[in-house]
Parts: C-alpha cells; structure tokens; sequence
C-alpha cells in the first residue's frame, strides 16, 4: 500500500513534537531525518543485496525498534545503527553527525530512553513502509529506484 504525504507529513511533524523542549526547534531536522533516513534505507535496503546502499546486519530499523525502552539506547544507535550504515556505505561524516546520546538535547536516564522510544515508534508506524512505495520512477522521497 503506497504511502500517503498525508501520514508522512503526520509523522514528521509527530516526532518533532516529541523532541520539543529539549533543545532550539532548528536542530529537530537532524533526529529527524537521520531516523527518517533510517527507516527509509532499511525498507529499500535491507533485503537487497543489490541496492544502492548497503545495510549491515544488526543495523536495520528492526534493529533500532529492538532498542526501545534500553537504558543506553541513544549510545546505540550511534555505534550499533547508525555507524555501520556509514562505514559500509563511505558516509562518515555524513550520516553519523547526529548524536543520539546526547544529554543536553535528549535529556538523561528514562527522559532520554522515552524520547527515543518513542521517536522510534513514530517511525514503526505500520503506514510508513518505504519498501514498495513507488510513484512512477521515483518514490516517495524522490530518490531513483535501482529497477
């Protein structure tokens, strides 16, 4: 089933609403789409061993909601999520520049382990599958397919 602008916009605005209070509403972009990134390439990604990028095993959005509700859930998904993306794929510096174990902006102890939680569950929305959506070459996000 495609995805809707419409539950994509929701869940957009959702997960900024979640990172409210911690930190200047411009920095919600990068939590923001570095987990929309994730989710993204893991629905294209994960099972195609011919895809653009490379997801490693241990480092899919299945992965990152199995982190949910773990008290070193934002050290994880730098070092067991996000990092492998990037040195499988030649994006250090890229992808990895968001630190999702930052006390400051995410809070500490369960504040920080609910917030990330909870962003996680917004992207696990079963709405939001990236993995077949398709609107003519390009999808929804207007990346190039690899068909």
């Amino acid at each position: 089933m495609p995805i809707k602008k419409s539950d994509l916009y929701a869940s957009i605005w959702k997960s900024c609403d979640e990172l409210r209070g911690g930190m200047d509403a411009s920095q919600y972009k990068d939590y923001v789409l570095t987990m929309l990134f994730l989710k993204y390439v893991s629905d294209k990604y994960a099972d195609d061993p011919y895809g653009l990028l490379d997801i490693p095993e241990g480092s899919t959005f299945d992965d990152l909601v199995e982190l949910k509700g773990n008290p070193e859930i934002g050290d994880k998904i730098n070092k067991q999520i996000i990092a492998p993306i990037a040195e499988a794929n030649e994006l250090r510096g890229v992808i990895d520049q968001t630190d999702f174990n930052d006390d400051e902006k995410l809070g500490s102890g369960k504040e920080k382990v609910n917030r990330l939680s909870n962003l996680i569950g917004i992207f696990q929305d079963a709405n939001l599958s990236f993995g077949q959506n398709n609107a003519g070459d390009d999808d929804l996000l207007a990346m190039p397919t690899n068909t």
